[in-house]
């Protein structure tokens, strides 16, 4: 049984929850997001408590029930909050620089890489910290995958575009035989 999809998701009073069918609608303000639960799991909006119930009792349902649950919790969270995503450059005249809704990146190359933001997506530059914004987690998690991986950190030096939270294992260079 999954525990996730057991539990309750207590709705905000500023976000609008409605359900069409198979298709759950989250609004504030001028944001919107659908999650289309396909029929594989019961959905049930009373007194503003969103809960998730699985249609069958086979490991295919049971399994989309703790999933659109959580789906549904960070859709809530992402539209309440937001999400947030940090990226460390490291490397000698590797810079970025954020012009409109397109981030400038130096990483290197014989030419600047312009990555297009999407719609929905913020970015931020300080020195060598690229800081991603967005309401949507699985959006602002590719984004920062597509930017991490336009110079990934190599284990030698460290240079690259990394995580901030993430640790690279570096590896001893040549040695000399005495």
């Amino acid at each position: 049984m999954s525990r996730i999809g057991k539990k309750p998701i207590a709705i905000p009073t500023d976000v609008k929850v409605s359900q069409n069918v198979n298709v759950i609608t989250f609004e504030k303000g001028k944001l919107k997001q659908e999650l289309d639960t396909r029929g594989n799991v019961g959905i049930s909006l009373e007194n503003n408590t969103l809960t998730f119930s699985a249609n069958s009792t086979s490991q295919q349902d049971r399994a989309f029930w703790g999933t659109y649950r959580a789906l549904a919790s960070n859709i809530i969270t992402g539209l309440v909050s937001g999400y947030s995503r940090q990226l460390e450059i490291n490397g000698v005249g590797y810079r970025a620089a954020v012009q409109g809704k397109t981030l400038n990146l130096q990483l290197g190359y014989s030419h600047d890489i312009n990555y297009a933001l999407p719609e929905g997506v913020e970015a931020v530059v300080e020195k060598n910290l690229i800081t991603l914004k967005s309401h949507d987690k699985q959006m602002l998690g590719q984004v920062a995958a597509e930017v991490r991986g336009f110079r990934p950190p190599e284990p030698y030096k460290g240079k690259g575009v990394k995580y901030v939270e993430e640790t690279i294992v570096r590896k001893a260079g040549k040695t000399s035989k005495k």
